[in-house]
């Protein structure tokens, strides 16, 4: 019996040290119990890959849209992004006869999510007939913008409710680890939609989307269920609850918030303008088959698990999240010229590389600046700030990518057009153009994080000067007062 005993607590420190993100739990939240929370994450990153990547492909290639119209209704969730402020403020201070403050938020995004989805494929099919063009058109807008909304209501409020949840010192690796579920969410619903619709029929498109929207209301009621306690302050009417204009004043006014924010939109744009350019890259410039780019993509994927383990295991240890995620921009640097010289060196092992340290500094960046986020917000007003970093941070991804598209295109015609010289008439000048924008992005995040690093956690202020205690001359043997006169002991 004392043997069993032994080695199930053997087996336990085994997993705590090995498996990842096993410290992530704690007495008030298990690693079960946090897992299945884990699961809206899922949800969220099964319809970020549904609509910016298997639909952008179906409706151009099989459905015959134009191309400018599928990146009009792709970007249409962006329209809903700025918002999430005000959904997370409103989580905050929800006034609810049930007593939760999270659930009614996450479960409207999913009714939201779900009707979106619904909707969807009937909507896109009609728009591929000439004659219910107009029918399918309107009825896609209203489906993008609800999953659209319901996407960022439902992660909003789910990421507040895991800040509650979750112990102060557990927290980072809590969201590490729910950051490594959304990516298990992309990962999978890319492997899984791509597989189905490998022979495409309108049938198939229906069953696949409505599949998801189902997957969507399953995942998020498993993910909820018994994760947030009835509160007494949340029914009664007597409860302070500030507005939101006084709550965001309050919120701007801090000495660090701007910088923050400032930080977050210049490092999320720069990661976010080789999103749609890093495949074609591979392909159009490096002659890479189909298969090889998109293993470009399983890099990415590989290099972000990698930073959102690190994170976890680095910030755990109560390492400055802003350190942390200046060195995610570093990476990226360091990413994005590899990605540069690949082309002159027709080297795709450099490009793999490359992007694998893509998602290394996505990971690191991502998570230190949610964390430090996190950290500027009042007891009980984690959706304002989680509202905030995910606002900037969506808006800059979408504003990024699409600027990103639109220099390479811009730059690569007048490069051909023999517009900047001989030197540079090649389809890898507007490439290259992005990559050092992106490079320069990110030098211009760490100047703004710089004065941000060098404050430590207690709010700027330095720690007293403690001179070094030094020993008794009459305590010293003569060998050391010999020695005193070379160096302090």
């Amino acid at each position: 019996m004392r043997n069993g005993q032994t080695l199930l607590v053997n087996w336990s420190r085994v997993a705590v040290t090995w498996l990842p993100f096993a410290d992530a739990a704690s007495a008030e939240l298990p690693l079960p119990r946090l897992l299945r929370l884990a699961l809206f994450q899922v949800s969220v990153g099964m319809a970020t890959v549904l609509l910016n990547g298997t639909l952008n492909r179906v409706m151009i290639v099989e459905l015959g849209i134009p191309a400018w119209l599928v990146a009009l209704l792709i970007a249409l969730p962006l329209l809903v992004a700025p918002m999430r402020v005000l959904m997370g403020h409103r989580s905050d201070t929800h006034r609810s006869v049930l007593g939760w403050r999270r659930v009614p938020y996450i479960w409207i995004g999913t009714l939201m999510q779900f009707g979106g989805l619904a909707i969807m494929p009937f909507a896109l099919l009609l728009m591929s007939r000439p004659d219910d063009f107009t029918l399918g058109l309107g009825a896609s807008i209203v489906a993008f913008l609800l999953t659209g909304a319901g996407l960022h209501t439902t992660q909003t409020a789910g990421l507040a409710l895991a800040t509650d949840l979750a112990p102060a010192d557990k927290r980072p690796r809590a969201v590490a680890l729910l950051y490594v579920m959304l990516l298990v969410g992309m990962m999978l619903a890319a492997l899984s939609m791509g597989a189905i619709l490998h022979d495409f029929t309108p049938t198939r498109l229906v069953q696949v989307i409505q599949g998801a929207a189902v997957l969507t209301f399953l995942l998020n009621l498993v993910a909820l269920w018994k994760q947030e306690g009835r509160s007494e302050a949340v029914i009664s009417a007597t409860t302070e609850r500030p507005p939101f204009a006084e709550m965001w004043r309050e919120f701007v006014a801090r000495p660090n918030t701007a910088r923050l924010l400032l930080a977050i939109g210049l490092g999320t744009a720069a990661f976010s303008m080789q999103d749609a350019l890093l495949e074609p890259f591979g392909g159009e410039i490096l002659h890479m088959s189909v298969g090889a780019t998109t293993s470009l993509t399983g890099g990415w994927a590989f290099g972000a698990l990698l930073g959102f383990m690190l994170a976890a295991r680095v910030l755990g240890r109560g390492s400055n999240p802003l350190r942390m995620a200046g060195f995610g921009a570093v990476a990226g640097i360091s990413a994005f010229a590899m990605v540069m010289f690949a082309a002159p060196l027709n080297a795709p092992g450099l490009l793999y590389t490359g992007a694998i340290a893509i998602g290394l500094g996505v990971g690191l960046f991502s998570v230190g600046t949610m964390v430090a986020a996190m950290a500027l917000a009042r007891e009980g007003a984690a959706g304002l700030a989680l509202g905030a970093w995910g606002a900037v941070q969506a808006s800059c991804a979408g504003l990024g990518i699409a600027l990103g598209g639109l220099i390479r295109d811009f730059t690569t015609a007048i490069a051909l057009a023999d517009g900047l010289g001989a030197t540079l008439a090649d389809r890898s000048t507007g490439y290259g153009l992005v990559y050092a924008i992106e490079i320069l992005l990110l030098l211009g995040t760490l100047v703004v994080l710089g004065p941000l690093v060098g404050r430590d956690r207690s709010g700027g202020v330095k720690r007293p000067f403690r001179p070094v205690r030094t020993a008794r001359v009459s305590d010293m043997t003569a060998r050391e007062r010999k020695l005193r006169c070379f160096k302090v002991i």
